[in-house]
């Protein structure tokens, strides 16, 4: 790979981690975002943009991890050959003299396996470069934060810096949790699978602490997730704060005011749904979320159209693995087979649809943190 020296900030390369089964999602959002030239990776999309395109995409993705510029793409084979090549980015375009800049990776696959010592030449090489070209030998990295991230596959080096800081699944609006909550960012591609819009009816029967309900409610009314929160970049000399005040005047003039959508949650737990009802306020969509104790034997959707999302419990000892089998069982029989009723449900269990009692339309490889699961869909 040929190394890539970005003098001219102007244009970036950027990187957007996701979870694994999230990418094809991820690159439609970035598509939609202004986002050109859009590469999907195993766990993550590549692209170009210009400052304004960086910043919406902290501002208004929903299913990336982080956004990410990449300052350095390039193949080493041996910590010589990646002191060299780190040392030639053009590193003194986006550090300033006074700015911290800690380095954190990984390594896969590569002759570079020990991270640590990546960690050490990649930070060595750096300095090296600033010394250089700052005519200084020590650095004080008392300003702002630039983590630098690296990845290593295959002998192929990327080197990044993260725009993001705090993780992109990070919304704001979710302090407290019950036990297991799915992942914020795995909630919104399921609900971009479920293809929610602003006039659907959602339900999720057993709904924990309503990640799943809030995230098809900020995608129905377009409302962009990072919009309550702070990102590192913004705090970067090179980044000027009019283009993050211009993404955020237009991603809230892109809101949908006009829409119709409506959710529905049940569980079980009071807890749960307090929470359901505190988180989903938080993130400002508390009107449209009506949160009830009830259990799942109860369910009654008498409504001419829906989308059932859920993500139901699941045991890995096999007490709590036959309590899910249970569930499995009574969501078949709770979950008519009706035009306009359609389906979603995310499961680790490989028997699902046969517990259930019905074969999927499609199914979805994706995973719930490091737990590998499908998400069954039902919508014929």
């Amino acid at each position: 790979m040929q190394n890539i020296m970005m003098a001219d900030t102007s244009k970036l390369t950027l990187c957007a981690p996701c979870l694994f089964g999230l990418e094809s999602v991820l690159a439609h959002e970035i598509g939609r975002i202004g986002g050109e030239n859009i590469r999907a990776q195993d766990g993550r999309v590549l692209f170009d943009g210009d400052k304004a395109v960086a910043a919406r995409a902290n501002l208004c993705l929903r299913t990336a991890e982080r956004v990410c510029i990449v300052i350095g793409s390039f193949g080493a084979e041996s910590f010589t050959e990646l002191f060299d090549r780190t040392a030639e980015i053009a590193l003194e375009e986006f550090i300033r003299i006074d700015d911290a800049f800690p380095v954190t990776g990984w390594s896969l696959k590569s002759k570079l396996a020990s991270v640590p010592d990546c960690q050490s030449i990649i930070k060595k090489a750096m300095v090296k470069r600033l010394e250089k070209e700052y005519q200084r030998s020590w650095f004080n990295e008392t300003g702002s934060l630039h983590q630098v991230r690296f990845s290593i596959f295959k002998d192929e080096v990327t080197i990044m810096l993260d725009m993001s800081g705090t993780g992109l699944h990070k919304r704001g609006y979710r302090q407290n949790s019950i036990i297991a909550p799915i992942k914020e960012t795995l909630a919104a591609g399921i609900a971009d699978l479920a293809r929610i819009s602003g006039d659907d009816i959602v339900v999720d029967p057993m709904c924990g602490s309503g990640t799943l309900l809030i995230e098809s409610a900020l995608r129905a009314y377009n409302i962009p997730p990072g919009i309550r929160r702070k990102f590192s970049a913004e705090s970067w000399s090179f980044f000027p704060a009019e283009i993050w005040e211009v993404a955020r005047k237009e991603s809230l003039d892109n809101i949908r005011k006009k829409v119709t959508f409506s959710a529905f949650g049940y569980d079980n737990d009071q807890a749960a749904v307090d929470l359901t009802g505190s988180n989903a306020t938080k993130a400002g969509v508390g009107r449209k979320i009506s949160a009830n104790l009830q259990d799942l034997s109860k369910l009654l959707l008498n409504q001419d159209r829906a989308a059932v999302i859920c993500n139901p419990p699941y045991g890995e000892r096999l007490l709590e693995l036959k309590q899910a089998e249970e569930l499995y069982k009574q969501m078949g029989k709770v979950f008519p087979k009706r035009d306009g009723l359609r389906y979603y449900i995310i499961s680790p269990h490989e028997e699902f649809e046969a517990i259930f009692g019905r074969k999927a339309d499609k199914r979805r490889k994706l995973y719930n943190g490091m737990i590998k699961c499908q998400l069954f869909m039902y919508f014929k």
